[in-house]
């Protein structure tokens, strides 16, 4: 699989970021007020939204980044609006430690990467690096691999029952919500986005 562009990091970025977690679900509702509801999304996709106050096409403000304008338009130009997606790591949820994701059956050797978040449990949309793997609370220091996005491959089956965990960090595999995106150059030398739309799709 292709390695993704990241979004890039960018000093100029300002308050506040709106994430949004959405679910599509059919509600039939009766003459009664009785409903029927049926849910279509097994996990959430995030909405994401992002201010950036000032960006730069230049070195002339060094608190701002150096070409921060072209790092961000630079993305939206790769990915191409809406088409391409790229990776975004949200600085409140990139991490897990101890993520216990899944239960050996003895049989089974291949397994997707989840992490908890209260009491909802869903895939990790890309895993960007792991640190380490538990079978019942034991480090394994090989006899296992990371396949992008988000796959574990054992190359023996874990026991039955055996408890699968990690410590591992992670991203959201984006696009853009728009083919358009408006970059305003406020005044010499500084330019702005009020509104950055993008949201996680599923691998």
């Amino acid at each position: 699989m292709p390695t993704l562009p990241s979004f890039p990091v960018l000093p100029g970025q300002a308050w506040s970021v709106h994430k949004r977690p959405s679910y599509s679900t059919r509600v039939a509702s009766h003459v009664s007020g009785r409903e029927a509801r049926t849910p279509f999304y097994s996990y959430p996709l995030y909405e994401f939204e992002l201010t950036f106050d000032a960006l730069i096409s230049n070195a002339a403000f060094p608190n701002l980044g150096s070409n921060s304008l072209q790092s961000l338009m630079g993305l939206y130009l790769q990915c191409q609006g809406q088409y391409g997606t790229f990776l975004y790591t949200d600085p409140t949820d990139n991490s897990a430690s101890g993520q216990l994701f899944a239960t050996g059956d003895g049989a089974t050797t291949t397994f997707t990467v989840m992490r908890t978040l209260g009491g909802s449990t869903e895939p990790v949309s890309w895993v960007t690096a792991v640190s380490n793997i538990y079978l019942n609370g034991v480090v394994q220091t090989s006899g296992w691999a990371l396949t992008p996005p988000n796959t574990l491959t054992f190359t023996t089956p874990p026991g039955f029952g055996a408890a699968i965990a990690g410590d591992f960090t992670f991203a959201f595999q984006c696009r853009f919500l728009d083919d358009q995106t408006d970059f305003e150059n406020f005044t010499s030398g500084l330019w702005q986005v009020q509104s950055l739309k993008f949201r996680s799709v599923k691998p």
